[in-house]
């Protein structure tokens, strides 16, 4: 994380318990949606969380990579290969815009959540599903017990909660250019709102070691995504 600094804007951390060791946690399935497993945490929004990455077989597989707003994953991750931005520029943005300086030709459209259509989750797993909103990260946080743990030789972290159901996410890291990076280090994870403060970049939540907290990425960047859906 020390290596991106520069371009990532942490925000307060909430706080997660301290590493533990392995742990083969996490197996929890009550049922799937369109043939994608979720579990029930009992959260009090009564959201369902899917319990693999997009493009995963299994909870501790990274799955695949994707750009904010993009629903297909690629081998390259910069501004010249991101869908919304013209010449390479951060600030020629053509969609997903509040602020004209960093708009193309001064453009906005004061779009601050992805559209179906942009949605990763929406398009590969069908209808029900859909990339977190921030809320429902902070949800998952705030209503979970958390342990750093290691399942089938990959790190991560365990969400416990008080209905005895858990979610493992694993530190998958982000993939910037043609390369992974802090895999098995830190794990990140986009949510489905746009940073307001710098139109370039969009919220993600993260943890590590110690801390779970949310943070902002440049929108280019490749991140797994953990989707969820709503209590049929």
């Amino acid at each position: 994380m020390k290596a991106v600094a520069a371009l990532m804007l942490m925000t307060a951390a909430v706080g997660c318990m301290k590493p533990d060791g392995p742990n083969n946690g996490g197996d929890n399935n009550d049922g799937t949606i369109n043939g994608h497993a979720y579990v029930d945490l009992g959260l009090p929004s009564g959201i369902l969380w899917a319990t693999c990455n997009v493009g995963a077989d299994s909870p501790e597989d990274f799955g695949d990579y994707f750009a904010w707003g993009e629903t297909q994953s690629k081998t390259i991750y910069d501004w010249n290969t991101y869908k919304y931005c013209s010449d390479g520029n951060h600030y020629h943005l053509l969609k997903y815009c509040n602020n004209s300086n960093f708009g193309y030709n001064g453009f906005t459209d004061n779009l601050l959540v992805l559209l179906e259509s942009d949605d990763a989750a929406f398009f590969g797993w069908g209808n029900e599903w859909y990339i977190p909103k921030k809320e429902q990260w902070e949800e998952l946080f705030h209503n979970t017990n958390s342990t750093w743990t290691t399942r089938n030789d990959v790190v991560g972290r365990l969400f416990t909660a008080s209905n005895g159901n858990s979610l493992f996410l694993p530190a998958a890291g982000y993939f910037r250019n043609d390369s992974v990076l802090s895999s098995k280090i830190i794990g990140y994870y986009w949510s489905s709102l746009l940073f307001v403060e710098n139109p370039s970049c969009a919220m993600d939540f993260y943890f590590d070691m110690v801390n779970c907290g949310k943070s902002s990425f440049y929108r280019y960047y490749g991140l797994p995504i953990r989707p969820v859906c709503s209590a049929e």
